[in-house]
């Protein structure tokens, strides 16, 4: 799976493919949103009743990331749950799978909305914060889930702007704001969209707002 390499706030990063991002200064994996356990919470309160595979394969696009690029550090942005009650839930199997990832890695859990209790509000390394969702910058976050159109299909994308770096989802299931909705348009005025999928294709980004 390709990445796009670039520098933000004087340090240099790898937007890979899946959605994770690579640190290597930090020797860190830095990924968003998984949102495990989203389709025993939309059937617990009465939502659309969704195949229960998105944990699994969320767990297994992990495991593939953590032995493709061998982090020291692994860095979970929020909403790594989609609720607290969604993470007591979480069968066996998966739970006992996740343990066995996180296992030997400098784990850094920041609080999402979606699960609040677990992590801290924000970090900072090498004066970038990390959390969940963009405060001052420059930092790198998630929350949004943007999302970009490439050929008419939208893709999970990364945005990357002089203040903001803003992570797409990694879980499944996980539906996203376009790249130039008013909120993202706002925090990244200008800068690149990097898309997800085989190949992390960038193509540059910039909002001009009509005249009043």
């Amino acid at each position: 799976m390709s990445g796009y390499a670039f520098h933000f706030a004087g340090q240099g990063f790898v937007a890979r493919g899946s959605g994770a991002l690579f640190w290597p200064d930090q020797d860190m994996l830095v990924l968003s949103d998984l949102h495990l356990g989203k389709s025993e919470r939309m059937a617990r309160r009465g939502g659309a009743l969704l195949p229960p595979f998105e944990t699994r394969e969320t767990l297994d696009r992990l495991a593939a990331e953590l032995a493709a690029v061998r982090p020291a550090r692994l860095a979970l942005l929020g909403d790594v749950y989609d609720d607290d009650a969604a993470a007591a839930a979480l069968p066996e199997p998966e739970r006992r799978s996740f343990r066995e990832m996180l296992a030997g890695l400098e784990l850094l859990l920041i609080a999402g909305n979606h699960d609040a209790a677990t992590g801290v509000d924000s970090h900072e390394i090498a004066g970038v914060a990390l959390r969940h969702i963009a405060g001052t910058g420059p930092d790198i976050s998630g929350h949004y889930h943007p999302k970009a159109q490439l050929a008419g299909r939208a893709r999970p994308s990364f945005l990357i702007g002089r203040e903001h770096l803003i992570l797409p989802a990694f879980g499944h299931y996980t539906g996203g704001l376009r790249h130039d909705c008013d909120v993202l348009r706002d925090l990244v005025p200008h800068g690149i969209a990097v898309l997800t999928g085989r190949r992390a294709l960038p193509f540059p980004v910039r909002h001009v707002r009509p005249a009043l």
